[in-house]
């Protein structure tokens, strides 16, 4: 993994109080670490709480507020997990068109443990394979999913894990279906740019 891999692109941490510190601060360093711009998207300014093995840990800045940003402005999402994290996110109904926006917009997304609560809600999982902590395999299931029990799931844009214990190969999975997703929209743009849709592309030659 390259420091250029994302080119300063701006990647969302969606979380607010009781994220898990290890799920939310890992991948932050992975996508800082290849280049990218993390932003922690939340409810409320300020800084959110941080739990690790149930205990308070750190604190982390809060960037944006959910009412302030859109899918339009990132270039992929993550979800870090803790109970109450995604559980309190999961009520907020600008917090669920977020990440619903990003899954519609078939942009890159990440979530860990029990951040695909976050999925079930916005009705996202429907038809997709994927993981999780084991307590939401139930509540995936019947949102019309395919749960596994895998260490990563890369489906399409959409990767997931299950536990602290699976984050490098989580990030490493998350940070490279990025650099894909991106390289694949800046190959549609050129594209775009050399065919313009009143000139469409040459078929074939005709003998």
């Amino acid at each position: 993994m390259t420091s250029e891999m994302l080119f300063g692109r701006r990647i969302a941490f969606l979380a607010t109080n009781g994220v898990d510190e290890s799920e939310f601060a890992q991948p932050w360093a992975a996508i800082t670490g290849a280049g990218g711009f993390p932003e922690l998207v939340s409810l409320q300014p300020g800084e959110i709480q941080s739990i690790s093995k149930g205990e308070k840990a750190g604190k982390f800045k809060v960037d944006r507020l959910i009412t302030d940003v859109s899918a339009r402005d990132y270039d992929a999402l993550v979800l870090p997990g803790g109970v109450k994290n995604p559980d309190t996110l999961r009520m907020n109904p600008a917090a669920v068109a977020f990440v619903r926006s990003f899954m519609e917009s078939d942009k890159p997304v990440g979530a860990i443990c029990h951040g695909p609560w976050l999925l079930v809600e916005a009705d996202c999982v429907r038809g997709r394979t994927l993981t999780s902590y084991p307590s939401l395999q139930t509540d995936i299931r019947n949102a019309g999913g395919d749960w596994v029990d895998r260490t990563v799931i890369s489906d399409q844009k959409l990767v997931t894990s299950r536990n602290p214990g699976d984050l490098p190969i989580f990030c490493d999975t998350l940070v490279r279906t990025i650099a894909e997703a991106i390289a694949e929209r800046s190959l549609d743009r050129i594209i775009e740019q050399s065919f313009p849709a009143s000139d469409p592309a040459p078929g074939p030659l005709s003998l």
